[in-house]
């Protein structure tokens, strides 16, 4: 325990530095909404809750352009808000189209923020045997973004996500809904690995320096077995595996949880700090104990995509499984695509200028600007 008290002093001084910054009231979050349908005898009913962060970008809500939407500028957009979502859902009920209207109208506060609440129920679906959605809301503007469906009936619930190409799904009236497989969670943690561009960099500039050892006085240089090379990167893929799973599954029970704000601009800060020790490490411990120590905060990152699903407590060991294999798929294969490679050229100087120096330094430029964003509520760059 000795040996990694120094490590988490100083990982726990960096990051605490970057927690206590004044931040604003939004976060840089992806974007995801969440649907809601209900079918039984009487008829089809649901919820509908889209973010006003989005809905801002949609439609526009603040009207006094002040950076916060109230109520009453919700109210007076009720209009233009119900136009756009019905734009944007279709039904149909055996094959022919059915109208939906919204029934009430609320706001619900969420982790990631405030949500718009649209009650609806669907008309002329009495005697059909089949419903189909056709879900596009949003993508035009955000091509990340999804659409969590939970289907109810007759007590069981089946979960669907609902992405850019692939929006469309039917169900069958008055058959109970088949529980949600581990596969549809499986390739949730894949798509939030490979399009959580944050972890990603951080993931690269631990491998960076894997293939090397830092030397006093010499500074970087390659490790002379490719075998001690390619078990020190699995040393750092592993450490990180099994830390941001330990707290990805403390986040998703409930046990723990930090604001979404604060942790998604902390691992903003973990990336320009791992980035940042790629020119003279001030980390002088092992490349998987820093691994771990910033894996511990990058899992409350992942749950917060596993939370967009919508989750309820049943669904809950599934998911997890799923969820963390896909995104242990998704590591692997960058790893897969990486570890060669770096392998094949870790003797030559381009690799440690060009490479580890180069490739670190454009890694700072881009979390300094999510950090900002994060801390600021602003969006720059298009990822």
């Amino acid at each position: 325990m000795k040996a990694f008290s120094p490590l988490f002093r100083r990982l726990g001084g960096l990051l605490l530095g970057a927690l206590l910054l004044p931040f604003a009231a939004g976060a840089h979050t992806q974007s995801s909404a969440l649907l809601t349908v209900s079918a039984s005898a009487v008829g089809v009913t649901g919820e509908w809750h889209l973010a006003l962060r989005d809905l801002e970008d949609a439609v526009g809500l603040d009207a006094d352009d002040d950076g916060r939407i109230t109520w009453e500028e919700l109210r007076a957009r009720r209009a233009a808000v119900t136009a756009y979502a019905q734009s944007r859902l279709h039904w149909r009920a055996d094959g022919n189209p059915v109208a939906w209207r919204v029934t009430d109208y609320l706001v619900a506060d969420h982790p990631d923020g405030a949500y718009a609440v649209l009650r609806f129920a669907v008309d002329g679906t009495a005697g059909a045997g089949r419903l189909a959605i056709d879900y596009t809301a949003l993508f035009d503007l955000d091509p990340k973004h999804r659409g969590i469906l939970h289907w109810e009936q007759d007590g069981r619930s089946q979960i669907a996500v609902l992405s850019p190409g692939d929006g469309v799904r039917e169900f069958t009236l008055g058959r109970p809904a088949s529980p949600a497989s581990v596969g549809v969670f499986l390739e949730e943690g894949i798509h939030h690995i490979w399009t959580g561009y944050d972890h990603l960099l951080f993931l690269l500039a631990l491998l960076l320096p894997g293939v090397l050892a830092w030397q006093a006085g010499e500074g970087w240089r390659a490790l002379p077995s490719s075998r001690a090379a390619g078990l020190g990167v699995v040393k750092v893929v592993t450490a990180f595996t099994l830390a941001h799973s330990l707290t990805l599954g403390l986040a998703a029970m409930g046990w723990v949880r930090l604001p979404v704000r604060w942790t998604e601009a902390a691992i903003a800060a973990s990336v320009i700090v791992a980035a940042a020790n790629n020119f003279r490490p001030f980390f002088t411990e092992s490349g998987w104990r820093v691994a771990f120590g910033f894996g511990l905060l990058h899992g409350f990152g992942f749950a917060s995509g596993l939370h967009d699903l919508g989750l309820r407590p049943g669904q809950l060991a599934g998911a997890l499984l799923g969820f963390n294999v896909g995104v242990e798929i998704g590591q692997l294969a960058i790893v897969a695509l990486f570890l060669p490679l770096a392998l094949l050229v870790r003797h030559r100087a381009l690799y440690q200028q060009l490479g580890l120096h180069a490739g670190s330094g454009v890694i700072i430029a881009v979390a300094t600007v999510w950090f900002a964003e994060r801390v600021g509520d602003f969006k720059w760059l298009p990822f």
